[in-house]
């Protein structure tokens, strides 16, 4: 097995695979509301999301995160998990979830070979939940979180997206969740993201979010829950939880960026805030070897970029897919 590294040195061994468009949510910064779905064939199969993986790892590729939409209502998912389970090389597999339907299938999935979730929460209320979502599915959320927490899908991380005027006054009840129930919460800087129905949303800076916090106790850098995102991790006094900044737009994390992305359809997307794509899921169907396949792979690593344009002070390149096609 070889390594694969970067432009600038990158080793890029995290796979994020968006295995459908469809989502049994709309959320403000996600829908695009009657914009076109994908059709059946446009989809990558099972059997193909497995050969991209079995070709990635035998390339140094050994964590797979498995996103959407939303992967769960996707059909026979918990098969796929069980395909990439059985991947020599890949030690890691995880899933994006809103967690609608992890109660369901958390059992199943932990004994196909998933390992932990990301479940995406941005409110505890239920009629705000509404709001944000489109769906009155709050307490299917939380019954997933504590159905994930009952089977072992640990860590447990609770994704918050924070957004001023909609969810930022419940900051604090989210950082109390990680001293009464051990909850790993991470917030989330909105990204203003292409053409997706987040007109009017605005960005709570994470400094802004911390300083929010600190009337609850000073926040102690530890080391985070295992995973392979950006955040950079605290934990308040008394907590067993702990609390994970994400900083797309004030403090961008690309230097550390160590994953490729594989879309709904079939590109492999090295950046998730940049339009650059190889297409794959043609080659794929067209009977290409399993060294054509590495190419594709090796050039989509190669036109990795040094870092994203998205932040306060560079104007945001407009991203042409939305974010449900990519995966979050």
């Amino acid at each position: 097995m070889t390594a694969l590294i970067d432009s600038w040195q990158r080793q890029i061994n995290y796979l994020r695979i968006s295995v459908t468009d469809l989502c049994n949510l709309s959320c403000v910064y996600c829908s695009a509301g009657s914009l076109p779905r994908l059709s059946h064939d446009d989809i990558l199969r099972y059997e193909e999301i497995q050969r991209i993986v079995r070709i990635a790892a035998s390339m140094g590729i050994t964590k797979v995160r498995l996103t959407g939409g939303e992967p769960l209502a996707r059909p026979d998912f918990v098969k796929l998990v069980r395909m990439i389970s059985e991947i020599k090389g890949i030690d890691d597999i995880a899933v994006t979830t809103n967690g609608i339907l992890l109660a369901k299938y958390a059992k199943e999935l932990k004994e196909a070979g998933l390992h932990r979730v990301n479940i995406s929460l941005d409110t505890l209320k239920r009629e705000r939940f509404k709001q944000i979502t489109g769906g009155d599915k709050l307490a299917d959320v939380l019954a997933g979180i504590e159905t994930a927490h009952q089977v072992g899908l640990e860590p447990v991380k609770i994704n918050t997206v924070v957004m001023r005027g909609k969810n930022d006054d419940e900051i604090l009840d989210f950082a109390r969740k990680t001293i009464t129930e051990g909850w790993h919460v991470r917030f989330i800087e909105f990204m203003p993201f292409g053409s997706c129905g987040d007109e009017g949303v605005e960005t709570v800076p994470t400094a802004e979010i911390q300083e929010r916090i600190k009337v609850l106790g000073k926040l102690e850098p530890v080391v985070g829950p295992a995973g392979n995102g950006p955040a950079k991790y605290y934990q308040l006094p008394g907590s067993k939880g702990s609390l994970g900044f994400i900083t797309p737009m004030t403090e961008h994390f690309c230097a550390t960026c160590n994953r490729l992305r594989v879309t709904s359809d079939g590109h492999l997307r090295p950046c998730l805030l940049g339009n650059d794509e190889i297409a794959l899921k043609n080659t794929l169907r067209s009977g290409a070897s399993d060294d054509e396949i590495k190419q594709l792979i090796q050039q989509a690593v190669a036109i990795k970029r040094e870092e994203h344009h998205l932040s306060g002070e560079l104007a945001p390149e407009v991203v042409t897919r939305p974010m449900y096609q990519i995966g979050g």
